[in-house]
């Protein structure tokens, strides 16, 4: 099976990528999702964590037109796809990869 790749990806999920790879360590909140794709409109709120003593820059990978997907960004777009349409409430950043991710769901308990 072939790894996807970032030029593979289309634009909105590019942008998803690159917002996760620009805040490094953090988490995104509210983050819509129309279609299995992140929409922006209206904008997730973005939290960046800043370690004191660390470095707190921009994931080098950020500057690459192209590159192979994680696993675990492979994951995080499988879930947007199955999810199709609604509201992650959060995606925890690690190293500028989706680590944790927190959904509300309805319970019909």
């Amino acid at each position: 099976m072939d790894v996807p790749t970032k030029a593979t990806l289309s634009p909105s999920r590019q942008r998803l990528l690159e917002t996760m790879q620009a805040i490094n360590f953090g988490r995104i909140e509210q983050l819509s999702v129309a279609e299995g794709e992140p929409a922006f409109d209206p904008p997730p709120r973005v939290i960046r964590e800043v370690k004191f003593g660390a470095e707190n820059g921009e994931r080098p990978e950020l500057s690459l037109d192209d590159f192979l997907l994680k696993t675990e960004v492979q994951e995080l777009f499988e879930a947007l796809t199955e999810i199709r349409d609604g509201v992650i409430e959060r995606v925890e950043v690690r190293h500028g990869l989706p680590f944790r991710m927190i959904v509300a769901e309805c319970c019909d308990l």
